[in-house]
C-alpha cells in the first residue's frame, strides 16, 4: 500500500510538472530592470526579452525601476508571486557588490531569488570629456594627485560595477575623486557628453561617442582590450598592475518559483542568446554573450560576492548613504 501510494504521489508530481510546463506562461511576463531606459543593461534586457517573447508566445514587458543600486527593483522582484510572471534582470552591482556594502537591503540575494541564466559580461571603460586636459591614464592620475578631491566621476549608480571600478581605481592609484552616482548609465553619459561631469567609469555604451571624437577613452578596465576599441589600453597596460573589473548581468526569478518554470526560462534564454540579432545587439555594446545553467549562474554570484567582499574589506571602501 505504501509503495502504491508513493507511485501515485510520484505520478501526481509528474503530471503537475507537466501541467506547469504546458500552461506557462499564461499571461504577459514583467521583467524588472534596475536601471533607467537607454543604458547598457536596459538595452541588453530589451533585446533578450523581445526574442524570448517571440519564442514563448507571450509578451515580456520591461519595467524600469532605477535607483538605490538596484534595491528598488530587487525589492519589487523579491516580493512578487513566484510563478514566473515577474522576473529580474540582476547585475553584478545588486547581486554581488551591493550585499557587501549595504546592510539595509530588505532582501537576501541567496534566499530571495533563484538564478535562471547569465546573459552577458561587459568590460568597463574610463572615459573623459575633452575639457579634462588629459589624454592618458597616467596623466589623469598625475592630475588627480595634484588636485585631490576636485575631479568628479560619474557612474550608473551606488554599489554598481562602474562605481566600484572607480573606487578600486582610486585606492590602487593613490588618488581621491568625487563620485557622482546616477540612476543609470544613460543619464551619466548624457551629462558627460554635455560637460556636466569631466570623467566617467562606464560600460561600453560610450563607444560611438568616442569613435566620433566627442569623448576620450583613457583605458579599458578588463584584463584584455576590447575589439571595439583595440587601440585603447587596459588599465594594467596603462600603468596600474593588478587592476581589472567588468560588469555582468543575468536573469533571476523570485525564490519559490517552480523548478520546471526555471528550467523552461533557462531554455528560452539560451535560445534567445543564440539568435544572431540578439548577439549583434549585445556585441555592439562590447558585451560578451555568456549564457549558463542556473547552477553555473549561482556559482558565479557566490564567487563574485566573495571576491568583492574581500576587496571591500581589505581596502575599506564605503558606500555613500
Amino acid at each position: 500500500m505504501i509503495h502504491r501510494r508513493s507511485v501515485l504521489a510520484m505520478t501526481g508530481l509528474i503530471v503537475a510538472a507537466g501541467m506547469v510546463r504546458a500552461a506557462y506562461p499564461d499571461r504577459p511576463i514583467k521583467l524588472l530592470v534596475p536601471f533607467a531606459a537607454g543604458g547598457a543593461t536596459d538595452v541588453i534586457g530589451r533585446a533578450v526579452a523581445q526574442a524570448m517573447s517571440r519564442n514563448m508566445g507571450q509578451q515580456i514587458v520591461i519595467d524600469n525601476r532605477p535607483g538605490a543600486g538596484g534595491i528598488i527593483a530587487g525589492t519589487a522582484a523579491a516580493s512578487s508571486p513566484p510563478d514566473g510572471h515577474t522576473l529580474l534582470l540582476g547585475s553584478i552591482g545588486m547581486l554581488a557588490i551591493g550585499p557587501n556594502l549595504r546592510h539595509d537591503t530588505p532582501y537576501d540575494v541567496a534566499t530571495s531569488f533563484v538564478p535562471i541564466s547569465l546573459l552577458s559580461a561587459t568590460p568597463n571603460i574610463i572615459v573623459a570629456h575633452p575639457s579634462l586636459k588629459v589624454d592618458t591614464l597616467r596623466e589623469l592620475i598625475d592630475l588627480a594627485k595634484a588636485n585631490p578631491g576636485k575631479i568628479a566621476y560619474g557612474s550608473s549608480g551606488l554599489a554598481t560595477s562602474t562605481h566600484l571600478s572607480g573606487e578600486l581605481f582610486q585606492v590602487m592609484a593613490g588618488i581621491k575623486l568625487i563620485h557622482v552616482p546616477y540612476k543609470g548609465g544613460a543619464q551619466a553619459l548624457a551629462d558627460l557628453r554635455a560637460g556636466q561631469i569631466p570623467l566617467m567609469f562606464d560600460t561600453m555604451s560610450a563607444v560611438s561617442t568616442i569613435k566620433a571624437g566627442q569623448l576620450k577613452a583613457l583605458a579599458i578596465t578588463s584584463s584584455k582590450r576590447s575589439p571595439l576599441l583595440p587601440d585603447v589600453p587596459t588599465v594594467e597596460e596603462a600603468g596600474l598592475p593588478g587592476y581589472h573589473t567588468n560588469s555582468w548581468n543575468g536573469l533571476m526569478a523570485p525564490a519559490g518559483t517552480p523548478r520546471e518554470v526555471v528550467l523552461r526560462l533557462n531554455q528560452e534564454v539560451l535560445k534567445a542568446l543564440a539568435q544572431p540579432e540578439v548577439r549583434q545587439v549585445l556585441t555592439a555594446d562590447g558585451s560578451e554573450v555568456v549564457g549558463s545553467t542556473p547552477e553555473e549562474f549561482s556559482h558565479t554570484i557566490a564567487e563574485e560576492t566573495q571576491r568583492w567582499g574581500k576587496l571591500i574589506r581589505d581596502t575599506g571602501i564605503r558606500v555613500e548613504q
